[in-house]
């Protein structure tokens, strides 16, 4: 995350919180982050310096008036004012980081192999929130890689219980037996 991203991220979610709009503005900004990585063209509309910033932000009221919060569509002309709408990506993480400390959430990104079933979802779900006391915000990923089993990524915290690691464990102790 970049420090212009942290710094406007994490303002507008301080206005968000005080005005009670911060699960608002956090819905409309996911929209939005899944919108623009859709089309990434709009960002670089909105960065082209031969294009007059009153122009770029006409733009976005006309894309996004009435279908966004107010502070949410000014947050994205200051961006685009200041010439920071590429950092957007990294306000989301500053906004979502707070958010989640604010809420009790803890993310959590769950790899494996294959994709798991919706109760392999719920269950690990649960036995998180058991372990922690914290409501979990679980992403799954899927990296064949891993071969088996389950990596999950939290707080800083890698817990690896996968088939890869298991061998490059095994792989490891072999390398250091004497025969």
């Amino acid at each position: 995350m970049t420090d212009a991203g942290k710094v406007y991220g994490e303002a507008l979610y301080q206005l968000a919180r005080e005005e009670d709009l911060d699960e608002t503005i956090f819905q409309q900004m996911g929209v939005l982050e899944q919108s623009f990585r859709q089309e990434p063209d709009f960002i670089r509309l909105l960065t082209f310096h031969n294009l007059p910033k009153g122009q770029r932000c006409r733009i976005l009221d006309e894309s996004f008036r009435g279908r966004i919060h107010p502070y949410l569509l000014n947050f994205l002309k200051i961006l685009t004012e200041k010439g920071y709408m590429r950092q957007y990506f990294h306000c989301c993480r500053a906004y979502e980081q707070q958010y989640h400390l604010d809420h009790g959430i803890l993310p959590v990104t769950a790899v494996t192999a294959v994709a798991m079933t919706s109760g392999q979802q719920r269950k690990l779900t649960h036995k998180l929130h058991q372990l922690t006391g914290k409501q979990i915000a679980l992403r799954c990923r899927i990296d064949p890689r891993v071969l088996g089993g389950i990596r999950l990524d939290y707080d800083g915290r890698r817990l690896d219980d996968t088939l890869s690691h298991r061998l490059d464990t095994l792989r490891e102790l072999l390398k250091k037996t004497v025969l």
